[in-house]
């Protein structure tokens, strides 16, 4: 285990708390977005979060194996983002359909 200094341990600290409250913004945001992009764009954002928040905190536990585990969600969240826009359709307003006779 390494030892941290204190004033990296406070600036990790401060860090910590700010990823998680842009956290919660990106929740926020997903709930409350007016259409399924900005929905989808906040949920890859809490994702993104989530992997440098488990970066950080395996650094404060002196635990590098948390990389490794950051590095999976990484890749699980930009596959599943992948997906679901392929899969999505964006279309809100969707113009009105000729009767073809």
């Amino acid at each position: 285990m390494t030892i941290i200094d204190p004033i990296a341990s406070n600036i990790l600290f401060v860090s910590t708390i700010t990823i998680m409250m842009t956290m919660m913004l990106a929740i926020l945001r997903a709930f409350m977005g007016p259409s399924v992009y900005d929905r989808i764009l906040a949920v890859n954002m809490f994702g993104t979060k989530t992997v440098i928040l488990i970066g950080v905190l395996g650094y404060l536990a002196g635990r590098p194996a948390f990389l490794d585990i950051a590095l999976v969600y990484a890749l699980m969240n930009f596959i599943t983002t992948i997906a679901i826009l392929r899969y999505s359709d964006f279309d809100e307003s969707p113009e009105p359909q000729e009767d073809v006779v």
